[in-house]
């Protein structure tokens, strides 16, 4: 029956309409300007508040961790390690689709035509590693989540236990979730530490009823899912704008602010703020800035890059696999997922990835 439903939907006869309503912009506004940030960022200013509420609940409890084996849906064709891996990059999650906006409804139904189609979630570090271990005919998917939005990450306050607002695409994410075995909570989020309209771990100053004092807790939140936290610059400057100087800065200070929340941890990506890459390019995987005040010097190193848009990802098995530039499927108005998908399941040996349940060996024929 799953497969009846995978073909139904590729074929546009099953198609929620949803999708077929969907898409976005070829460009997208920087959320802060350079002239304001030169007025409103100061290398002195703090960078979030420590305080921890005194209670946070997922609100919609995360599902248990599945075995490789797991029912489901999955696709009759055959198994091909060396495909291609949709990475699906979403923004806003809002009331109606928009310029790098989906609509609530158009996110939950893209999940549900992913999983229908026996896509999977994975991380970052199972791509980067090469640990891709999902059951026979299902294939991995990439989700990355840009510019830390209150849209994606909502708490509701009740009487002072905060619960993940439902109507965020973390609580349609987690409500997807609790009846689809195998879908896991995995996936990026690429963060923004100090622009404007809440773009600042998930809100502050009230903006949309999100405090300041909750942001670490966010992302301490996300760690613990099984999500992964990824450097999206300071206040998303186009770094193709800037001198080397400022490059560093930006991402550095990025990296800074998510060591304050979670000290230690280890971030593996980064994106690009629109796509555009600094004129030193091996600064978007590499470099450091020292901040004049106190002297001290942070240094950054990535081990993947995400590109704004172009398709499909290779596999990394693929011996033309390069994690410092990472395609990605942008998804907004006039961007839909389906067709991408489609293609994917027409392009035979060179179209999706698709697991043949043995991690220990690599099937299909190399490119």
């Amino acid at each position: 029956m799953s497969r009846w439903i995978a073909t139904r939907l590729l074929t546009g006869t099953l198609a929620c309409s949803a999708l077929t309503a969907c898409g976005a912009s070829d460009a997208a506004e920087d959320p802060r300007t350079a002239a304001d940030a030169a007025t409103a960022v100061r290398l002195d200013a703090p960078i979030g508040d420590t305080v921890r509420p005194a209670s946070v609940t997922t609100g919609t409890e995360a599902p248990a961790e599945p075995s490789p084996t797991v029912d489901g849906p999955t696709t009759a064709l055959p198994a091909n390690e060396y495909g291609r891996i949709p990475i699906v990059e979403y923004h806003l999650v809002v009331d109606e689709d928009g310029s790098y906006a989906v609509s609530r409804d158009r996110f939950r139904a893209e999940l549900d035509t992913l999983y229908q189609l026996g896509y999977r979630p994975i991380g970052l570090g199972e791509l980067l590693d090469k640990r891709i271990d999902l059951p026979a005919g299902t294939s991995p998917v990439l989700f990355v989540f840009d510019d830390a939005s209150p849209s994606q990450f909502r708490y509701v306050n009740n009487n002072g236990s905060l619960t993940v607002d439902p109507t965020s695409a973390l609580g349609i994410w987690l409500d997807f979730a609790k009846d689809k075995p195998g879908w896991r909570s995995r996936g990026a989020f690429c963060l923004l530490s100090g622009a404007e309209a809440g773009r600042s771990f998930f809100g502050n100053k009230g903006i949309e009823g999100q405090e300041t004092a909750w942001r670490f807790s966010k992302l301490k939140q996300l760690d613990s899912l099984g999500f992964e936290l990824c450097n999206h610059t300071l206040w998303h400057a186009r770094l193709d704008k800037y001198d080397d100087a400022f490059v560093q800065e930006q991402i550095a200070r990025g990296e800074l602010a998510i060591d304050s929340a979670m000290p230690g941890y280890r971030v593996r990506g980064f994106a690009l703020p629109l796509g555009m890459w600094p004129k030193n390019r091996p600064l978007a995987w590499s470099g450091a800035w020292t901040d004049a005040k106190s002297g001290r010097t942070l240094r950054y190193a990535y081990d993947a890059v995400f590109e704004v848009a172009g398709g499909p990802a290779r596999s990394p098995h693929d011996p033309q696999f390069d994690p410092r530039s990472l395609p990605r499927i942008p998804l907004g108005k006039g961007m839909p997922l389906l067709p991408t998908l489609q293609r994917l399941e027409q392009a035979g040996a060179k179209g999706r990835y698709v697991s043949d349940g043995d991690p220990a060996q690599v099937a299909g024929t190399p490119p």
